[in-house]
């Protein structure tokens, strides 16, 4: 499968951050979170699977432990299973949009 253009299938929610799942296989999985201004993905940890964000549009500020950056296109956030990490559109007026990549996947219940 190859994808192109990525970008374009941003959705985007005015009340939450837009979530839209691009690929997945057995071992990794690859979507786009999705942020209108002042938007977050508030800290979380996922034990047993590590991400990976790519900023594609926009600019953020990207949390992994106690490290806080700002973040633009182009930069790769990585955060390891078992350690709380975050993603925010601390802009007022551009969107932001991130690649998430991780593994494994999430499974269906």
């Amino acid at each position: 499968m190859i994808l192109q253009d990525v970008v374009s299938l941003a959705e985007f929610q005015p009340e939450k951050m837009g979530k839209v799942s691009l690929v997945g296989g057995q071992y990794l999985f690859a979507g786009l979170n999705c942020f209108e201004p002042g938007q977050e993905h508030a800290a979380h940890v996922h034990d047993g699977q590590d991400k990976l964000y790519t900023v594609l549009q926009g600019q953020g500020e990207a949390r992994v432990g106690e490290l806080v950056r700002s973040v633009k296109p182009g930069d790769i956030v990585f955060a390891p299973s078992g350690v709380v990490h975050s993603m925010k559109n601390a802009s007022a007026s551009e969107r932001l949009v991130v690649m998430t990549v991780f593994g494994p996947p999430p499974h269906k219940k």
